[in-house]
């Protein structure tokens, strides 16, 4: 029996040697697959940096940053794999595969389906990076970048809003700018019920053509182009609306052009003499006979 102990004495610091090497070596090669991964995304960065010259798309900035998350854990797990002791190391530091298996695989749920929403959209493109797009809960901005997980709509300002890629997937949105050069955006004007309509529609025709924020939208019957028309699209309950549609340059936010047309519209309705109403309340203060 002593022998027996003394032999399991004189083989401890041994087995502890063993296992500190071994996390050693794990150290080592997770480092360097670290730097080759670090290589491997520098050189990806500038690959697709040559392709955005010639070529710009969603697609390309999805593409991207999903071949970089590829690259990276595909790095990983081989250098994993490749220890020859690295997988009992890994099971010690984290504890059973499978428990870990399944924590990965719950806590990545939303991620894959963001993951596969974001390649849905680069390939079918509903929009590209630039378009200003309305989705159907009121979010709306301009597209400013698409990541593996979510969307980044530009609103006014420094506002930014970020949508995951499943949500937007689902969503029916309206693209003001879909496979256009530039960016438009509709405007409802109401006008009293004695308005003469010729005249409201000259001046707020007028006001947007002569407005620097606006372009040309569209062609007419001769392919000249030409700004959009206005028209009576509804009797409201105390006004009638006059609608048009306005085209604008895609560096022009659509905050300022709303305020531009909004404050010369209501100055040209004034100057014509053309009434917009409103609602207001009569306040009838009654005293009663002693």
């Amino acid at each position: 029996m002593p022998t027996e102990q003394a032999a399991a004495a004189a083989a401890a610091p041994g087995a502890t040697t063993d296992f500190w090497s071994k996390v050693l070596i794990f150290i080592l090669v997770m480092a360097a697959a670290g730097l080759a991964a670090w290589l491997l995304t520098l050189v990806s960065a500038r690959v697709f940096k040559s392709i955005n010259k010639k070529h710009k798309g969603i697609h390309l900035v999805f593409f991207e940053k999903l071949i970089k998350v590829v690259l990276v854990a595909a790095v990983f797990v081989l250098a994993v794999s490749a220890l020859d002791g690295g997988s009992s190391v890994w099971k010690t530091l984290l504890g059973g595969t499978a428990v870990i298996s399944a924590v990965v695989a719950f806590a990545a749920q939303d991620v894959i389906k963001d993951v596969l929403a974001g390649l849905m959209i680069s390939l079918h493109k509903p929009f590209e990076l630039g378009d200003r797009i309305e989705l159907e809960d009121g979010t709306a901005g301009v597209v400013l970048d698409i990541t593996n997980r979510h969307v980044v709509l530009a609103g006014t300002d420094t506002l930014r809003t970020v949508v995951p890629n499943s949500k937007i997937n689902a969503m029916m949105l309206t693209n003001y700018s879909f496979h256009r050069d530039c960016r438009s955006a509709k405007f409802v004007f109401p006008v009293g019920y004695d308005t003469d309509l010729g005249q409201a529609k000259a001046a707020i025709l007028s006001t947007v053509v002569d407005s620097p924020l606006t372009i040309p939208g569209k062609t007419d019957k001769d392919g000249s182009p030409c700004y959009g028309e206005v028209y009576f699209v509804k009797f409201d309950s105390s006004a009638l609306l006059l609608q048009t549609t306005v085209y604008y340059e895609n560096t022009t936010p659509t905050e300022v052009l709303v305020d531009g047309i909004n404050t010369s519209v209501r100055e040209a309705l004034a100057k014509a003499g053309v009434e917009i109403p409103y609602d207001y309340v009569n306040v009838v203060n009654v005293t009663p006979k002693e």
